[in-house]
């Protein structure tokens, strides 16, 4: 692998370039074994893919937090200014108002991050997956039922087997779905032309 100072400068994003991305797959899996192993082992994949969307969704807004702020706020106000000025309750009260406006949003980036994050994560790792792998695995073992005679276990274990191969397939419409979606409603709203990274 050729070292770049682009390579160097891209900080490796833990939620979505390690196997740690994989853990919002969790629950995908869980319904692809839905017919092998108790309800409560599907439920406890679905807990490790929310605890990823979540982890991902506060890492973004601590990473929008982090973000500096433009150089037009009160540091520059005060190096250029200050200098040059007696201090008075006019320049007190701009200091202020900048910093409050900056705090503002600051916490207005944080906030879409977070939601932005999540419910992208939400939607596109959790809900319409598990939702996906959950009917294809209820048709195979019900069409399984209708046209074979193989015994149920046979049937069960090629069900969650068709379960986990459909998983890749439905990735990448999933994903480009949802951003699709969020592009025409929830990112209008804040302004947001693309997912956040």
């Amino acid at each position: 692998m050729e070292h770049t100072p682009e390579t160097h400068s891209k900080q490796v994003d833990i939620y979505r370039d390690t196997w740690v991305r994989f853990l919002g797959y969790a629950n995908e899996v869980g319904e692809a074994f839905r017919a092998l192993v108790p309800v409560s082992a599907v439920w406890a994949s679905y807990a490790v893919a929310t605890a990823y969307v979540s982890a991902d969704a506060l890492d973004k807004g601590r990473k929008a937090a982090a973000v500096s702020l433009d150089q037009s706020g009160p540091t520059k106000l005060l190096k250029d200014v200050l200098p040059s000025v007696l201090p008075s309750f006019r320049l007190l009260m701009v200091l202020y108002r900048q910093a409050h406006a900056e705090d503002h949003g600051k916490a207005s980036r944080v906030a879409v991050a977070v939601v932005d994050t999540f419910v992208w994560q939400a939607l596109a790792s959790v809900a319409i997956p598990g939702f996906t792998i959950n009917r294809v695995c209820a048709a195979s073992l019900f069409l399984l039922g209708k046209t074979t005679r193989w015994p149920l276990p046979v049937r069960k274990w090629t069900t969650t087997a068709i379960g986990l191969s459909t998983i890749p397939f439905i990735i990448t419409p999933i994903d480009r779905s949802v951003d699709f979606l969020l592009d025409s409603s929830l990112r209008k709203l804040y302004g947001e032309g693309e997912k956040h990274e």
